[in-house]
């Protein structure tokens, strides 16, 4: 290989290569946030159901609606059952609720679109969180001001780990909190 060859290889090949790799890799982390860490994902649901009327202005508790959230990892979504708790009477006529209805006497389920999720290799229990007393908008922000809810934080590994290491800065609302496990197989089971 001659000389010339090497130094052209050196001083405008590999220079240009690393300045492509490297412009590659942090347009496609950028442009792929969203994606990954889910923040301001906000899908349209089968039914426009409002938070801040139900949760907020009505002040009815996550619970009512989130049955399982206290005894299981997941939160779960309502049954249309749950809502016909209430809809059966109260405001019938609306064309949300005619939607409603009509799903729950045909039998036919809502397919609503899930907005917070944890990816599938890290473990995470709703139960263990709520039976400590930390508050949902800890995690899903003040969902009782939104019309239509979105992701508003990240559920990233660092965010969790930052929670778990510094709880009272996160909670301050907690009186005394420990703080979470941070050792790997806490939650990658």
């Amino acid at each position: 290989m001659s000389n010339n060859f090497l130094d052209y290889l050196l001083r405008i090949r590999l220079p240009i290569t690393v300045f492509v790799v490297l412009t590659s890799f942090a347009v496609t982390y950028f442009i792929s946030r969203a994606e990954r860490d889910g923040v301001g994902y906000t899908p349209d649901q089968p039914i426009a159901f409002s938070h801040a009327l139900h949760a907020g202005q009505m002040g009815i508790d996550c619970q009512y609606c989130h049955t399982s959230v206290e005894k299981s990892r997941h939160a779960s979504i309502p049954q249309v059952a749950t809502c016909m708790n209430c809809h059966s009477i109260a405001r019938k006529d609306r064309p949300e609720i005619i939607k409603l209805t009509n799903s729950y006497n045909s039998g036919k389920k809502l397919s609503w679109e899930r907005i917070h999720k944890v990816p599938d290799y890290a473990y995470f229990s709703h139960a263990s969180h709520v039976n400590k007393g930390i508050q949902c908008q800890s995690c899903h922000g003040n969902v009782e001001l939104m019309d239509k809810v979105g992701q508003v934080n990240s559920f990233t590994m660092a965010a969790c780990l930052d929670c778990h290491r510094n709880p009272e800065a996160k909670m301050p609302y907690l009186k005394s909190v420990n703080k979470g496990p941070d050792y790997c197989w806490a939650c990658h089971r």
